[in-house]
Protein backbone atom coordinates (compact mmCIF):
# COMPACT_ATOMS: atom_id res chain seq x y z
CA UNK A 1 0.00 0.00 0.00
CA UNK A 2 2.87 2.40 0.75
CA UNK A 3 4.56 1.74 -2.13
CA UNK A 4 1.42 2.17 -4.33
CA UNK A 5 0.77 5.91 -2.69
CA UNK A 6 4.78 6.68 -3.48
CA UNK A 7 4.26 5.60 -6.71
CA UNK A 8 0.76 7.80 -7.07
CA UNK A 9 2.98 10.96 -5.71
CA UNK A 10 5.58 10.12 -8.26
CA UNK A 11 3.53 10.21 -10.97
CA UNK A 12 1.67 13.14 -9.74
CA UNK A 13 4.94 14.79 -9.81
CA UNK A 14 5.83 13.86 -13.14
CA UNK A 15 2.43 14.72 -14.75
CA UNK A 16 2.97 18.27 -13.32
CA UNK A 17 6.83 18.90 -14.41
CA UNK A 18 6.07 17.70 -17.55
CA UNK A 19 4.25 20.70 -18.99
CA UNK A 20 6.89 23.15 -17.88
CA UNK A 21 10.07 20.90 -19.32
CA UNK A 22 8.41 20.63 -22.39
CA UNK A 23 7.68 24.53 -22.54
CA UNK A 24 11.04 24.86 -21.94
CA UNK A 25 12.79 22.54 -24.28
CA UNK A 26 10.63 24.29 -27.19
CA UNK A 27 12.00 27.79 -26.12
CA UNK A 28 12.93 29.88 -28.90
CA UNK A 29 15.60 31.35 -26.81
CA UNK A 30 19.26 29.91 -26.19
CA UNK A 31 19.47 30.88 -22.42
CA UNK A 32 16.76 28.71 -21.63
CA UNK A 33 18.02 25.64 -23.98
CA UNK A 34 20.61 23.33 -22.35
CA UNK A 35 23.88 22.94 -25.43
CA UNK A 36 21.58 19.93 -26.38
CA UNK A 37 18.55 21.31 -27.17
CA UNK A 38 20.07 23.93 -29.20
CA UNK A 39 22.25 21.51 -31.51
CA UNK A 40 18.68 19.90 -31.92
CA UNK A 41 17.22 22.73 -33.31
CA UNK A 42 19.98 23.61 -35.58
CA UNK A 43 19.61 19.53 -36.96
CA UNK A 44 15.99 20.66 -37.45
CA UNK A 45 16.36 23.53 -39.35
CA UNK A 46 16.26 26.31 -37.46
CA UNK A 47 19.66 27.84 -38.48
CA UNK A 48 18.49 31.53 -38.16
CA UNK A 49 19.54 33.48 -35.07
CA UNK A 50 18.04 36.89 -33.64
CA UNK A 51 20.68 39.10 -31.76
CA UNK A 52 18.23 41.81 -29.68
CA UNK A 53 19.94 44.38 -29.32
CA UNK A 54 18.51 46.84 -26.09
CA UNK A 55 20.52 49.24 -24.03
CA UNK A 56 20.64 50.54 -20.66
CA UNK A 57 19.48 54.14 -20.59
CA UNK A 58 17.61 56.90 -18.55
CA UNK A 59 14.15 56.74 -20.18
CA UNK A 60 12.78 59.40 -17.72
CA UNK A 61 10.88 59.84 -14.21
CA UNK A 62 8.38 57.34 -15.36
CA UNK A 63 10.27 54.07 -16.91
CA UNK A 64 12.43 51.48 -15.78
CA UNK A 65 16.12 51.93 -17.36
CA UNK A 66 15.86 48.19 -18.89
CA UNK A 67 13.26 49.50 -21.92
CA UNK A 68 14.91 48.56 -24.82
CA UNK A 69 16.09 45.30 -23.49
CA UNK A 70 12.77 44.15 -21.93
CA UNK A 71 11.38 45.36 -25.58
CA UNK A 72 13.80 43.52 -27.32
CA UNK A 73 13.80 40.05 -26.08
CA UNK A 74 10.18 40.39 -25.97
CA UNK A 75 9.62 41.69 -29.88
CA UNK A 76 12.97 39.15 -30.60
CA UNK A 77 10.61 36.12 -29.23
CA UNK A 78 7.42 37.08 -31.16
CA UNK A 79 9.63 37.62 -34.42
CA UNK A 80 11.48 34.07 -33.73
CA UNK A 81 7.60 32.65 -33.76
CA UNK A 82 6.58 34.10 -36.46
CA UNK A 83 9.42 32.96 -39.01
CA UNK A 84 9.41 29.45 -37.21
CA UNK A 85 12.82 28.42 -38.58
CA UNK A 86 14.69 31.18 -35.34
CA UNK A 87 16.19 30.85 -32.08
CA UNK A 88 16.81 33.89 -29.71
CA UNK A 89 20.35 35.13 -28.47
CA UNK A 90 20.57 36.37 -25.22
CA UNK A 91 20.00 40.37 -25.27
CA UNK A 92 23.07 42.74 -25.85
CA UNK A 93 21.92 45.31 -22.69
CA UNK A 94 25.44 47.39 -22.85
CA UNK A 95 25.41 49.40 -25.80
CA UNK A 96 26.57 53.11 -26.68
CA UNK A 97 24.38 55.71 -24.94
CA UNK A 98 27.25 58.75 -24.55
CA UNK A 99 30.17 59.96 -23.51
CA UNK A 100 31.64 59.03 -19.97
CA UNK A 101 33.79 62.14 -18.61
CA UNK A 102 32.73 64.77 -19.29
CA UNK A 103 29.05 62.70 -19.48
CA UNK A 104 26.91 63.66 -23.13
CA UNK A 105 23.37 61.92 -23.87
CA UNK A 106 21.66 59.76 -21.39
CA UNK A 107 25.26 59.62 -19.43
CA UNK A 108 23.70 62.76 -17.77
CA UNK A 109 21.30 60.80 -15.99
CA UNK A 110 22.08 58.05 -13.12
CA UNK A 111 21.72 54.39 -14.07
CA UNK A 112 22.80 54.72 -17.64
CA UNK A 113 25.75 52.51 -18.72
CA UNK A 114 27.96 53.50 -21.78
CA UNK A 115 30.58 51.50 -23.59
CA UNK A 116 32.80 52.58 -26.85
CA UNK A 117 31.20 52.07 -30.07
CA UNK A 118 34.89 49.92 -31.07
CA UNK A 119 33.78 47.64 -27.86
CA UNK A 120 30.05 47.35 -28.73
CA UNK A 121 31.00 46.22 -32.35
CA UNK A 122 33.48 43.76 -30.94
CA UNK A 123 30.81 41.89 -29.14
CA UNK A 124 28.70 42.02 -31.80
CA UNK A 125 31.39 40.56 -34.11
CA UNK A 126 32.72 37.94 -31.55
CA UNK A 127 28.94 36.80 -31.29
CA UNK A 128 28.16 36.49 -34.84
CA UNK A 129 31.57 34.65 -35.28
CA UNK A 130 30.54 32.07 -32.27
CA UNK A 131 27.22 31.36 -33.94
CA UNK A 132 29.10 30.71 -37.33
CA UNK A 133 31.12 28.04 -35.66
CA UNK A 134 28.03 26.29 -33.97
CA UNK A 135 26.31 26.13 -37.57
CA UNK A 136 23.85 29.39 -38.12
CA UNK A 137 23.83 30.03 -41.59
CA UNK A 138 22.07 33.68 -41.10
CA UNK A 139 22.52 35.84 -37.89
CA UNK A 140 20.06 38.88 -37.81
CA UNK A 141 20.55 42.20 -36.02
CA UNK A 142 17.90 43.88 -34.37
CA UNK A 143 18.46 47.25 -32.66
CA UNK A 144 15.94 48.48 -30.51
CA UNK A 145 17.60 52.40 -30.25
CA UNK A 146 18.27 54.36 -32.94
CA UNK A 147 21.74 55.46 -31.01
CA UNK A 148 23.38 52.58 -32.74
CA UNK A 149 21.95 51.67 -35.71
CA UNK A 150 24.71 52.40 -38.13
CA UNK A 151 27.02 50.68 -36.09
CA UNK A 152 24.77 47.83 -36.78
CA UNK A 153 25.32 48.21 -40.35
CA UNK A 154 28.87 48.39 -40.06
CA UNK A 155 28.69 44.95 -38.19
CA UNK A 156 27.60 43.57 -40.77
CA UNK A 157 29.19 44.91 -43.76
CA UNK A 158 32.68 43.93 -42.00
CA UNK A 159 31.28 40.14 -40.85
CA UNK A 160 30.08 39.73 -44.43
CA UNK A 161 33.13 40.55 -46.09
CA UNK A 162 35.76 38.17 -43.39
CA UNK A 163 32.71 35.50 -44.56
CA UNK A 164 32.54 36.05 -48.08
CA UNK A 165 33.31 32.68 -48.98
CA UNK A 166 31.08 30.89 -46.75
CA UNK A 167 26.98 30.36 -46.48
CA UNK A 168 26.88 32.46 -43.29
CA UNK A 169 25.93 35.74 -43.49
CA UNK A 170 24.62 38.67 -40.90
CA UNK A 171 21.80 40.62 -41.70
CA UNK A 172 21.03 44.47 -40.21
CA UNK A 173 17.19 44.54 -39.98
CA UNK A 174 16.84 48.31 -40.89
CA UNK A 175 13.34 47.51 -40.61
CA UNK A 176 13.09 46.76 -37.12
CA UNK A 177 13.63 50.07 -35.75
CA UNK A 178 12.40 52.05 -38.88
CA UNK A 179 8.72 50.96 -38.01
CA UNK A 180 8.81 52.46 -34.61
CA UNK A 181 9.29 55.87 -36.53
CA UNK A 182 7.24 55.00 -39.21
CA UNK A 183 4.32 53.18 -39.41
CA UNK A 184 3.59 53.11 -35.75
CA UNK A 185 3.45 56.58 -35.63
CA UNK A 186 1.61 57.15 -37.85
CA UNK A 187 -0.99 55.39 -36.44
CA UNK A 188 -0.52 57.05 -33.06
CA UNK A 189 -1.50 60.21 -35.34
CA UNK A 190 -4.61 58.25 -37.08
CA UNK A 191 -6.18 58.11 -33.33
CA UNK A 192 -5.07 61.79 -32.80
CA UNK A 193 -1.90 61.70 -30.72
CA UNK A 194 0.06 65.24 -31.39
CA UNK A 195 4.02 64.94 -32.71
CA UNK A 196 4.63 66.56 -29.33
CA UNK A 197 2.69 63.83 -27.43
CA UNK A 198 4.17 61.16 -29.82
CA UNK A 199 7.72 62.63 -28.39
CA UNK A 200 11.20 61.20 -29.25
CA UNK A 201 12.19 59.96 -26.16
CA UNK A 202 9.93 58.70 -23.71
CA UNK A 203 7.15 60.35 -25.09
CA UNK A 204 3.78 58.57 -25.52
CA UNK A 205 5.05 56.38 -28.55
CA UNK A 206 7.90 55.06 -26.68
CA UNK A 207 6.02 54.56 -23.39
CA UNK A 208 2.40 52.89 -24.63
CA UNK A 209 5.47 50.63 -26.78
CA UNK A 210 7.03 49.29 -23.12
CA UNK A 211 3.15 49.18 -21.64
CA UNK A 212 1.99 46.46 -24.28
CA UNK A 213 4.90 44.33 -23.31
CA UNK A 214 5.46 45.03 -19.66
CA UNK A 215 3.16 47.45 -17.79
CA UNK A 216 4.75 46.54 -14.61
CA UNK A 217 7.90 48.63 -15.96
CA UNK A 218 6.09 51.95 -16.33
CA UNK A 219 4.95 54.51 -13.47
CA UNK A 220 1.76 56.27 -14.63
CA UNK A 221 1.44 58.44 -11.36
CA UNK A 222 4.79 60.26 -12.82
CA UNK A 223 3.46 61.03 -16.50
CA UNK A 224 2.40 64.50 -15.40
CA UNK A 225 5.88 65.29 -13.89
CA UNK A 226 8.06 63.50 -17.14
CA UNK A 227 5.72 66.14 -19.33
CA UNK A 228 6.58 68.97 -17.34
CA UNK A 229 10.04 68.23 -17.06
CA UNK A 230 11.26 68.34 -20.25
CA UNK A 231 14.83 67.07 -21.03
CA UNK A 232 15.83 68.21 -17.53
CA UNK A 233 14.26 64.86 -16.57
CA UNK A 234 15.11 62.47 -19.31
CA UNK A 235 12.28 62.82 -21.78
CA UNK A 236 11.45 64.34 -25.16
CA UNK A 237 7.35 63.99 -25.76
CA UNK A 238 4.71 63.83 -23.09
CA UNK A 239 3.23 60.69 -21.82
CA UNK A 240 0.32 61.07 -20.59
CA UNK A 241 -1.64 59.75 -23.35
CA UNK A 242 0.37 56.39 -23.33
CA UNK A 243 -1.62 53.29 -23.00
CA UNK A 244 -1.02 49.48 -23.69
CA UNK A 245 -3.44 49.44 -26.45
CA UNK A 246 -1.75 52.21 -28.08
CA UNK A 247 1.61 49.99 -27.71
CA UNK A 248 -0.17 47.29 -29.39
CA UNK A 249 -0.19 48.80 -32.39
CA UNK A 250 3.41 49.06 -32.65
CA UNK A 251 4.08 45.79 -31.63
CA UNK A 252 1.97 44.26 -34.53
CA UNK A 253 3.34 46.50 -37.10
CA UNK A 254 7.07 46.13 -36.09
CA UNK A 255 6.91 42.06 -35.41
CA UNK A 256 5.02 41.56 -38.98
CA UNK A 257 7.25 44.29 -40.60
CA UNK A 258 10.33 42.18 -39.65
CA UNK A 259 9.50 39.19 -40.01
CA UNK A 260 8.96 39.78 -43.51
CA UNK A 261 12.25 41.48 -43.75
CA UNK A 262 14.28 38.57 -42.88
CA UNK A 263 12.64 36.46 -44.56
CA UNK A 264 13.47 38.76 -47.97
CA UNK A 265 16.92 39.03 -46.14
CA UNK A 266 17.78 35.42 -45.80
CA UNK A 267 16.73 34.70 -49.54
CA UNK A 268 19.40 37.07 -51.01
CA UNK A 269 22.23 35.38 -52.80
CA UNK A 270 25.45 34.82 -51.24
Amino acid sequence: MQKSRWLAVVVCIVALCAPGLALAQNSVFIEELTTQEVSAALRSGKTTVLIPIGGTEQNGPHMAIGKHNTRARALAGKIATGLGNALVAPVLSYTPEGNIDPPTEHMGFAGTISISEDTFKSILLGTARSFKKHGFTDVVLLGDSGNYQKALAAVAAQFNREAAKSNVRVHYIADYYRSTQTVYIDALKAKGLSSNEIGTHAGSADTSLLMAIDSAMVRPERFAEAARGGWASGTLGDPRASSASNGQLGVDALVKITVEAVKKAVLLPR
